[in-house]
């Protein structure tokens, strides 16, 4: 009984099968492919042993999220699309319109509530965009911030100033290159407001703030973080692999208490 997970993000596609529909479970295989390719799904799942259930979250809208479900349809996949819920897996959300929050979001404090169930937690997800959620010692996400990734800012410099046109630069201590300006001070801008969202919590969570370092471009983001923090590759994996181990012992339940009519 193979799950098969769909992250469709704002610029990437990302899949994983999970061994088994429970917590736990392995994770055989996975991968990564831009949404310009999403062409393609059908035959990468495919190579893959076929899913028992398919469980996603979308952000890249309608239309991509048109084009998985067809991908998928060749296979004879149906994918179940989750939403944020007003409360799932152990986390309440306090959102002021619960199913307004992210699906990716949701899924990722989920996927936190699992690894740190006894302790306040920040999920950091670097991607198109940064997202900074805080998770309560008692399962509550009591909110988050959203500012641009490292490709947007740069991409607003470029939009805004003349000649900065330059290759990806690295992390430095004193840039003397712009190259390496540039991504210094992406770094310490996100970096900078994690910070300021952690010491935030820890004044409402003195027992402690486990970080939880997360997305594709998370690892740009490790050296210049200055906190004490766990790197999470698939944290949005783990929180869908938590809905659907919920929605099937659901189900089995159900169906192992109806009657049985001879």
């Amino acid at each position: 009984m193979h799950l098969l997970v769909l992250d469709v993000g704002n610029t990437r596609l990302k899949w994983g099968v999970y061994a088994q529909v429970e917590l736990g479970a392995a994770l055989l295989a996975g991968g990564a492919m831009a949404l310009e390719d999403v062409d393609q799904l059908h035959q990468v799942l495919a190579a893959q042993p076929r899913p028992h259930k398919v469980i996603g979250c979308a952000v890249a809208g309608a239309v991509v999220t048109a084009r998985v479900c067809a991908e998928l349809d060749a296979l004879g996949l149906r994918c179940n699309w989750i939403s944020a819920q007003a409360e799932q897996c152990g986390v309440r959300n306090s959102y002021a319109t619960p199913s307004l929050l992210g699906a990716d979001r949701w899924a990722a404090q989920l996927g936190a509530r699992q690894r740190v169930p006894d302790q306040a937690a920040m999920v950091i997800s670097v991607g198109t965009a940064v997202t900074v959620d805080c998770l309560s010692r008692e399962g509550v996400f009591i909110g988050g911030i959203i500012l641009p990734g490292f490709g947007l800012m740069l991409k607003a410099l470029e939009m805004g100033t003349a000649g900065l046109r330059v290759p990806e630069g690295g992390i430095t201590d004193f840039p003397t290159n712009t190259s390496d300006a540039l991504m210094t001070g992406g770094a310490l801008a996100i970096s900078g407001a994690a910070r300021q969202m952690h010491a935030r919590l820890l004044a409402r969570e003195p027992a402690g703030v486990s970080v939880l370092l997360t997305g594709g471009a998370a690892p740009k983001l490790r050296d210049a973080l200055g906190l004490p923090h766990q790197h999470v590759e698939h944290l949005v994996f783990e929180g869908l692999l938590c809905i659907a181990a919920r929605q099937t012992r659901a189900h089995l339940k159900k169906t192992q208490g109806r009657p049985k009519f001879s």
